[in-house]
């Protein structure tokens, strides 16, 4: 889109190229440089002009220009100089808008790459030239150019990493003419001083190479200004960069500098320079070369640690947010039940206040209810009986908070009474066990030796007792009889005693029979299923069992002999009388059941 408001010279310069044949486009071009010059520099003015310029191609038709062969145009490398010195002063301070990934990933980059091809073709140049004249012509030239590109890369910091690592840029630095060489050191001096982190974003082969070539400079060219430029190339980059006067160090590739010492020309300022170097590389202990491995070690451990924590806590982040979210949700629904009893709390008081109003109220009703029923001579009496009754209530509640009161003060004296307690008993515990293992434990003494005044004393302790318990008198016969008559009732004890023991060991014995009978039967088989001697297991020697089991079983013989309409008011169960001499038994012939009714 083309910008409104566009200067009138670029417009007609832009019409003119468009419409002139390509070999004058170039002289055409340079018009530009006029149009610059004449526009206040860092106006806004100045701005806008760049910024047509961009828009209308014009920059784009120099990189053109440029990458043509400068036999082809017109006015040669004098042409091609100024068209540099013009596109440098175009991208410098220019504002591309909408275009800016274009104008800063292609058009910047393919201008720079464009600058040093023509570096390249100047060093060319200036090397086959045979006059002295047309040398200094291009060499002129050439500082031109090398300028444009120290303009544009002051301007654009981004691109000193992509012409450090050109090829082109280390073909102009490995020259072998001093000249073109002390040009290009002094560039590169001044590109490290606009930055000096780029040096270490390049890579290490390219890093590498430009190094060897700024020591070989130093070591082997008899130029003074070459020389200087080197080592002050160097200082700049060990200074600035750790790394590299570690490499200068250690690297068996750089041991050559150690014998600068011998070179220096004391009162020069190379000499001062060269001086610095050296005290640079050669440290005065071996310990510090030790300790700048071990500081580059840690360096690079907390480097890896460092990403290693930060990858930790990236990967803990969204756990963390969880539970971020878990806690304040919880926070905020414990505030939501804070708020939520609060409320129920207020609302139960405020119930609770308008029942105790309304009980107030009917109160109030029944008692005026009450002294309207109540008499008039009967009111003063009915008011001082509510208030014996109220005072009763309010003398209650007032000695049970009182009682109260007095028991939680004297609980703390109560705890300590049941704790003193409980310590006393413990320790008359623990003091009675020492004293019975001290008592079992004790080694025996012996008797004591009784002596004439204890033997005295026991005596009269004995004849004191005798006097207060006087024993009664008693006559050889009546001691006698007294053991005659225990004599006896021993005898008749002892006697009585074998008998219950003769009885309890009959009623043993038929308990015991009358189990194994029982056992027995319990155990046999039915009289019909019964074969050989089992059906002798159902003989009984108990005469009234062996009566009972005979009249049971003439019941039944009876009740199935008689006709049908006999047994019609019978009712299963009813007994049948038997004749008493029916009831003969024979012990060891009768069974005990006969076969079932059907």
């Amino acid at each position: 889109m083309k910008p409104t408001g566009t200067d009138p010279r670029i417009l007609s310069l832009a019409a003119e190229v468009a419409n002139s044949p390509e070999q004058n486009v170039p002289i055409i071009l340079l018009k530009l440089k006029e149009i610059i010059n004449n526009t206040p520099l860092g106006s806004s003015e100045l701005k806008k002009i760049k910024q047509d310029i961009y828009c209308y191609d014009l920059i784009q038709y120099c990189l053109l220009v440029l990458s043509q062969d400068c036999s082809r145009i017109q006015g040669g490398w004098t042409t091609i100089s100024q068209l540099t010195q013009i596109l440098s002063h175009c991208c410098v301070g220019l504002e591309p808008g909408e275009d800016a990934e274009e104008f800063y990933n292609e058009l910047l980059p393919s201008a720079a790459e464009n600058f040093l091809v023509l570096g390249r073709r100047l060093q060319t140049c200036f090397i086959n030239a045979a006059k002295g004249e047309e040398k200094d012509e291009l060499l002129r030239f050439f500082q031109i150019v090398t300028d444009s590109l120290f303009w544009l890369l002051g301007g654009h910091v981004q691109l000193i990493q992509n012409v450090l690592q050109s090829d082109h840029f280390l073909h102009l630095l490995q020259t072998d003419n001093l000249q073109i060489g002390s040009t290009v050191m002094t560039m590169l001096q001044n590109i490290l001083q606009i930055n000096r982190g780029d040096l270490l974003r390049i890579e290490g082969k390219t890093l590498h190479s430009i190094l060897d070539e700024v020591v070989f400079k130093l070591l082997s060219t008899s130029s003074s200004v070459i020389r200087s430029t080197a080592a002050k190339l160097l200082l700049l980059m060990t200074e600035t960069h750790q790394e590299i006067l570690i490499l200068l160090r250690l690297s068996a590739c750089y041991k050559g500098l150690r014998s600068l010492r011998n070179k220096q020309e004391p009162g020069t300022e190379f000499s001062q320079e060269l001086g610095q170097l050296i005290a640079l590389l050669t440290p005065k202990v071996y310990q510090e070369v030790e300790e700048q491995k071990l500081h580059q070690a840690a360096c690079l451990i907390q480097a890896y640690w460092k990403g290693f924590q930060t990858r930790k806590r990236l990967k803990k982040l969204p756990s963390a947010v969880i539970t971020l979210q878990r806690s304040f949700r919880s926070k905020r629904s414990k505030i939501l039940l804070k708020l939520k009893r609060q409320k129920e709390e207020e609302d139960r008081r405020l119930q609770l206040h308008i029942q105790r109003q309304r009980a107030m109220r009917l109160s109030r009703e029944l008692r005026l209810s009450m002294l309207e029923i109540v008499h008039p001579g009967q009111v003063e009496k009915h008011n001082r009986e509510i208030e014996e009754k109220s005072a009763l209530i309010i003398q209650k509640h007032w000695r049970g908070y009182r009682e109260r009161k007095i028991f939680r003060q004297q609980r703390p004296s109560l705890t300590e009474y049941k704790a003193a307690v409980t310590l006393q008993r413990a320790t008359l515990k623990f003091l009675a066990k020492c004293h019975k293992k001290k008592k079992l434990f004790a080694p025996w003494q012996g008797l004591q030796d009784l002596t004439d005044a204890r033997r005295v004393k026991l005596k009269q302790q004995v004849d004191d007792y005798l006097q207060r318990h006087p024993s009664s008198q008693m006559s050889d016969v009546t001691s006698r009889e007294l053991h005659s008559q225990a004599q006896e009732q021993l005898q008749h004890y002892l006697m009585g005693r074998v008998l219950e023991e003769r009885a309890q060991q009959h009623r043993e014995a038929l308990m015991a029979q009358i189990n194994t009978n029982i056992e027995q039967l319990m155990k046999a088989p039915s009289l019909k299923e019964a074969e050989g001697k089992e059906p002798e297991l159902f003989l009984s020697r108990s005469r009234p069992v062996a009566a009972k089991a005979k009249q049971a079983h003439l019941t039944a013989l009876k009740h199935l002999q008689a006709p049908w309409w006999k047994n019609l008011g019978e009712e299963e169960g009813d007994e049948i009388d038997v004749p008493k001499d029916e009831l003969s038994v024979e012990l060891g012939t009768l069974f005990i059941g006969g076969t079932k009714p059907p």
